[in-house]
């Protein structure tokens, strides 16, 4: 099958991709005076503004020189998440079978060009009234972005162009090759020897994954624990999954070389444990993302920028240009989809209707998906000591927890931070096989200022893995019992007899 300048392999589900998120014979509309809002780039941010506004009344116009749909749905969370539960499925069954990886791969793009209609160009033109563009937007000054020989004059605009994967400047990588997000999922024959370098999110995710499809895997991080800015215990319990796993952890580990021979690409490496060199077929980088600021013209709108940070916004998402408003990973710490959906609305509005919403009023919820699963939201016990605020914590270990151990996925704990001596709650990590879907509920009380003492009020289904929630509801509840309060009761008791 022969490749696309866009996506590859160039099958049917591609095919299908590409006509939805970058019709080829897609004719640009003829711009006709000056738009409410223009947006560039077409991710999970881009295009939650444009439908917002649209919505609203607004006449937008939406640039994208890619595939609409950004990272999330080509090169992110949808074909990640689709092979993941391929994996899950082959790990369940305890082995692998040959043509797992290729049935993964192809169920992913088949889900993928299923999930595109969602995003396509077709759709935000005709059913959202939104002027779609392909081609490179560039401002020309601080109300005119120029596309395909075009230009658009704007009140105001929305930058929303995303990030990349950062590329290390490992002597010999470039020569010899590297994966990453945005180019591993046009596999299509697995790798038996697979080296990941990063033990973030992605470089955890993706090593488990291709593990658990039959690839030997070995994973290089410069630290000597994996997810470095979780939780430690709950990384920990994922790391030790791992090693039964069997990847080969090379923590500490940094790669100092790579180079190429006709058995494979060839890693040396120093760390404190070990200094050798292994030899595998594919490099995958998951070392993090740069901001996309280049080439767009924002020296000519006045938008101050920088190649590590991304576009300078504050706290409304204004940037220095007042008419441009900036959202997602050009400008974002938060690099998740649901947080660039979040801070779309707050742009859209903050935008055209003179709003004064704050990206730091968000709590901002997220997962890695990994087995067992992380999940957190608010402060770690850390960000608490540096902010001076004393908690109690709250944990519950799922090896307590009845649907858990039925199950056989009692890995994993509930661990619940309160302000000291008070049911509110400043932020929690859950780990275990449904961590992600527990969050939620943690995450609504803490949005609608609910504490524990609600949590433990509400009934939860036995047996389920969130009544370990309640558990640790419940063990707040106790503190109240004082050894007064106990001892007032039982004269109580003694008198109702």
């Amino acid at each position: 099958m022969a490749a696309h300048p866009l996506i590859s392999p160039l099958d049917e589900h591609n095919r299908r991709l590409i006509a939805n998120v970058h019709p080829e014979d897609w004719i640009n509309p003829a711009p006709a005076g000056r738009y409410n809002l223009v947006v560039i780039g077409a991710g999970s941010g881009g295009l939650i503004s444009a439908a917002v506004a649209a919505g609203l009344g607004a006449r937008v116009a939406l640039i994208e020189r890619n595939l609409l749909g950004g990272d999330c749905l080509n090169v992110g969370c949808v074909p990640s998440k689709a092979i993941i539960r391929a994996a899950h499925l082959a790990h369940d069954r305890g082995a692998v079978e040959d043509g797992d990886f290729r049935a993964a791969m192809e169920r992913m793009r088949q889900i993928r060009a299923q999930i595109s209609r969602e995003d396509s160009a077709t759709r935000y033109s005709e059913e959202l009234s939104v002027d779609v563009y392909l081609g490179e937007g560039r401002f020309t000054g601080g109300n005119t972005i120029e596309v395909a020989g075009q230009t658009l004059e704007f009140s105001k605009a929305i930058i929303a162009t995303g990030a990349r994967a950062i590329i290390l400047p490992i002597p010999g990588l470039a020569e010899a090759g590297a994966l990453t997000n945005e180019t591993v999922f046009e596999l299509t024959e697995r790798p038996h020897r697979v080296g990941v370098i990063g033990a973030g999110p992605i470089g955890c995710e993706l090593a488990q994954t291709f593990r658990r499809l039959g690839s030997e895997v070995a994973l290089f991080n410069d630290v000597s624990h994996i997810l470095p800015r979780e939780d430690f215990d709950a990384a920990e319990i994922v790391k030790q999954a791992f090693r039964r796993e069997g990847i080969d952890l090379v923590m500490p580990g940094q790669v100092k070389e790579v180079s190429s021979g006709p058995e494979g690409k060839i890693l040396y490496f120093e760390g404190e444990m070990r200094s050798d060199q292994i030899t595998v077929d594919e490099i995958i980088l998951g070392v993090g993302r740069a901001p996309n600021v280049e080439n767009l013209g924002l020296e000519a709108a006045g938008v101050e920028f920088d190649g590590r940070n991304g576009v300078h916004v504050n706290d409304q998402l204004k940037t220095s240009n007042p008419n441009v408003y900036a959202v997602g990973d050009c400008c974002m710490q938060w690099k998740f989809t649901h947080a660039a959906d979040a801070a779309a609305k707050i742009a859209v509005q903050n935008a055209l209707f003179f709003g004064r919403k704050k990206l730091s009023d968000l709590i901002m919820p997220w997962v890695t998906y990994t087995d067992p699963e992380v999940a957190h939201v608010g402060m770690y016990e850390r960000d608490a000591e540096a902010a001076g605020i004393q908690v109690d914590t709250f944990r519950v270990d799922l090896e307590h927890n009845n649907r858990a151990v039925c199950d056989g996925q009692t890995e994993g704990f509930v661990k619940i931070h309160t302000r000291k001596g008070s049911d509110k709650i400043v932020g929690a990590t859950l780990v275990g096989a449904n961590a992600g879907n527990m969050l939620s509920e943690i995450t609504l009380a803490m949005v609608n200022n609910l504490g524990l003492t609600k949590i433990a009020e509400v009934i939860h289904p036995y047996p389920t893995q969130s009544e370990a929630l309640k558990a640790a509801a419940n063990a707040y509840m106790q503190t109240k019992l004082t050894p007064t309060a106990a001892r007032i009761l039982k004269g109580i008791m003694r008198l109702r007899r």
